[in-house]
């Protein structure tokens, strides 16, 4: 499946949190949220994305911003790596990848040569209406939860209506023959 574009509507889930909770996108109503998904807990890459979420939490929070971030690790694994590492914001687990299949972030990928199947990074910004703002597929971590926040920025500086309308598809025209 391809990942939400901007305009439509965030795809719902349900999913049990570290904290021992279970947390839809319902509860984020309101909010900006920053969904991202990461494949594995206790890794380098996803240990840097995490920390450096979590170093931007505050300033997420002031702009009325959540981060969640989302793998298919379990609660136990989420709940660890959130205490080793001092993640300031929820870790969701989706052992059965039914969100991951929801955003597109479940499929082929190459690692040295080798084919699998895999959680490809990736980001969603959702807005307090629940529509897909931005979406950041096959994510490179230095810099990235950066690049969220001001995304973020720019997104409640932009006019209302531009917020949650869909990018208008770019499609080549055809061209009319020409008459003898």
């Amino acid at each position: 499946m391809t990942p939400p574009q901007p305009g439509e509507r965030a795809p719902k889930f349900r999913l049990a949190s570290d904290d021992g909770t279970t947390a839809t996108l319902a509860d984020f109503a309101g909010k900006w949220l920053a969904l991202y998904f990461y494949p594995r807990d206790n890794t380098p890459g996803c240990t840097l994305e995490a920390r450096d979420f979590s170093g931007l939490t505050l300033q997420l929070q002031k702009r009325g911003a959540v981060v969640v971030g989302v793998s298919k690790d379990s609660v136990q694994s989420h709940g660890t790596f959130r205490e080793k590492v001092g993640i300031r914001f929820p870790l969701l687990s989706d052992p059965d990848l039914s969100a991951h299949r929801a955003y597109g972030t479940w499929g082929p990928k190459v690692l040295y040569g080798r084919k699998f199947e895999g959680t490809i990074r990736s980001t969603f910004l959702i807005s307090p209406d629940g529509h897909i703002v931005r979406t950041w597929t096959g994510v490179k971590v230095n810099g990235h939860a950066a690049k969220v926040l001001e995304a973020v920025r720019e997104a409640q500086e932009a006019p209302a209506e531009t917020q949650t309308k869909p990018r208008p598809r770019v499609t080549a025209k055809k061209k009319k023959p020409a008459r003898s």
